[in-house]
């Protein structure tokens, strides 16, 4: 979650500096949703993320420096430097390039658990996706295919209560996007997506069912961005008071705190924590300046995929 969080503070102070080009979808705050379903996961599972991907990514297992070389348009970034923030991914580990298209992403996680089930592999396919795309028609359907073929996918959906600006009260008519998981025929599970324990213990029975051949599960995470929806966004659809109220539950220093609570950590070994991830992250933006920009004939490579890659 740390160096989800570092990793997105950086990239905000780089792209104000234009020294990131485009524009960028920050996850702070919902660092608890993609640790605790990741942690799950495996190399060979498949992961299907949104416009706002870079911690799912980090979470499993896309190196930041490679994320990193990606939002500077860099040949080495993960997508060569041509998907930028919205789509960066590594196959290799399992994470398809992000899909920017809200709810896109819903079919193309069905499909590949259908593929894992017809190749007989014990793969699960996660699709992380926000409470706007629920209402997306795409959604509907992936959901209803998923059901029926019992299909390995766990479908988690971040309800940080705006879809760009507009109020969750505003979009639905029911209190929890869960709500609709009977409708499907798939358990609905809502979970405080501020508290990783909760979604870590949540994300494992749902992809250890999934695993098992027993169907997908649709779970509701909970969550806030604490931050706004882009950075063009100024947040006008929403009072600073609600932003400090969520603040007070942000998931970082409240891990930390259960950790010392416990026992399991120090201030001297959360300090040493936090200086590694530092590391990581001079180190991947180091590595993202002084990569060289691809060539202009590369824009011709990679439109159709091919054994060379």
């Amino acid at each position: 979650m740390l160096t989800i969080r570092r990793f997105e503070e950086r990239c905000n102070y780089l792209f104000m500096q234009g020294r990131i080009p485009s524009t960028l979808h920050l996850y702070i705050g919902q660092e608890a949703v993609a640790a605790g379903v990741c942690a799950h996961l495996r190399p060979d599972d498949y992961l299907f993320s949104t416009h706002r991907p870079h911690g799912h990514a980090i979470a499993k297992g896309v190196a930041p420096r490679a994320i990193m070389a990606e939002l500077y348009g860099k040949v080495t970034g993960c997508c060569k430097g041509k998907g930028g923030s919205m789509h960066v991914g590594d196959v290799r580990v399992g994470m398809f390039p992000a899909v920017a298209i809200v709810g896109a992403n819903a079919p193309l996680a069905a499909g590949a658990a259908l593929a894992a089930k017809w190749l007989d592999k014990d793969r699960v396919s996660v699709c992380f996706f926000g409470e706007g795309a629920a209402n997306e028609g795409a959604v509907h359907e992936a959901m209803n295919m998923a059901a029926i073929w019992d299909l390995p996918v766990v479908y988690v959906c971040e309800n940080n209560l705006y879809a760009a600006s507009t109020p969750f009260s505003k979009a639905f008519k029911i209190q929890n996007v869960a709500d609709r998981a009977a409708a499907y025929g798939m358990p609905g599970v809502i979970v405080d997506g501020n508290d990783v324990e909760a979604v870590y213990r949540v994300a494992g029975e749902a992809i250890a069912r999934a695993r098992r051949r027993e169907g997908p599960t649709l779970i509701e995470a909970k969550t806030y961005r604490l931050c706004g929806h882009s950075r063009s966004d100024p947040r006008t659809y929403r009072s600073r008071e609600e932003e400090e109220e969520w603040a007070k539950r942000d998931p970082i220093p409240r891990l930390a705190g259960r950790l010392k609570e416990l026992g399991l950590a120090s201030d001297e070994t959360l300090e040493r924590i936090e200086q590694e991830v530092q590391a990581l992250i001079d180190n991947a933006v180091r590595f993202a300046e002084e990569s060289p920009l691809p060539d202009p004939e590369d824009t011709l490579k990679h439109v159709f995929w091919s054994e060379e890659g």
